[in-house]
């Protein structure tokens, strides 16, 4: 539970360089859970707010939080967004926090219990990034099914044929391809509304992305040791269809991390809460209140055949 000098259900956190981070807390219950850049999953998590504070912001250059036009306060990467966590989490006077991260914030979070290990109580990793950037996986660990280069396709078509439409407008037509990728069922593409289009940050996202976070992600070499900082309990879920980030990363996290178990959704991609909801918000409930969901698993290899 937040304070009572940090009532406020939405502001900005400064962070240690000066930048601010916008933020949003739904509920006021006595566990406290972080969701990094997660206001675009505001309104799917808003469930797990029972008996809990949900605590929501937009990274640094993203979102509501301040644009960032000076290169020197973004080339950390990845590692900005670990110390900025670490800014909410004090600005907001908070003891220990449970963490909830999805794609490449899911990476973010196990980081940041590297560094911050004694603040986090619990993590869950949804859909997280693989812990090694560059690593292959076999094929059937990577669910290569051609539908992400049909959308890859799809994107450069509308790119050569973009016209004098609005940036908004383009961003718009460029979600209308790209969610397709993070649903197994075509027809579920239409619940995912990430894109956030009217907000300039959002509008640039990629070339921040391609600039300096995912260079930042690439050039770590996490070692053994790094990974047995991590003494909270790590829930990583997980769709085996998953085209954005493969499934065989989950696997690895699973074995690299010292207290983790996975829950493996067999009809699911990149946003299994949205296709297997009930399992999904149980298992991240059930976890949240202290124990392994059913259906966790501890996993023995990466590849299990």
């Amino acid at each position: 539970m937040l304070p009572s000098k940090s009532k406020a259900r939405n502001g900005y956190v400064t962070a240690a360089d000066g930048l601010r981070l916008f933020f949003e807390v739904i509920g006021d219950g006595p566990q406290t859970v972080v969701v990094p850049n997660g206001l675009y999953l505001r309104d799917d998590l808003v469930r797990l707010s029972e008996g809990r504070t949900l605590i929501f912001y937009d990274l640094r250059n993203r979102g509501l939080s301040d644009s960032v036009s000076d290169p020197a306060k973004l080339k950390g990467g990845i590692h900005n967004d670990v110390d900025d966590l670490e800014a909410v989490r004090l600005h907001l006077g908070i003891g220990k926090i449970a963490l909830i991260g999805h794609s490449y914030v899911g990476l973010t979070t196990i980081l940041y219990a590297m560094k911050y290990r004694a603040n986090v109580s619990r993590i869950v990793q949804l859909s997280p990034v693989p812990p090694y950037a560059d690593k292959q996986y076999p094929a059937h660990l990577t669910a290569n099914d051609g539908v992400l280069q049909e959308v890859l396709a799809k994107l450069a078509e509308l790119q050569n044929q973009r016209g004098d439409e609005s940036p908004v407008e383009f961003c718009k037509k460029f979600w209308s391809v790209l969610r397709t990728i993070f649903v197994v069922n075509a027809a579920d593409a239409t619940k995912i509304d990430w894109g956030r289009c009217d907000l300039p940050n959002e509008l640039n996202s990629m070339k921040y992305w391609n600039e300096f976070i995912f260079p930042s992600m690439q050039a770590l070499q996490l070692r053994p040791e790094d990974f047995a900082k991590v003494t909270a309990p790590v829930l990583i879920v997980h769709g085996t269809k998953d085209r954005s980030a493969p499934y065989g990363g989950a696997r690895e996290w699973s074995l690299l991390l010292p207290d983790a178990r996975l829950l493996s959704l067999e009809q699911a991609a990149h946003a299994p809460w949205i296709e297997a909801p009930e399992e999904v918000f149980g298992a991240i409930t059930t976890f949240l209140d202290g124990t392994w969901p059913q259906r966790a698993v501890k996993v023995e290899a990466v590849d299990s055949r």
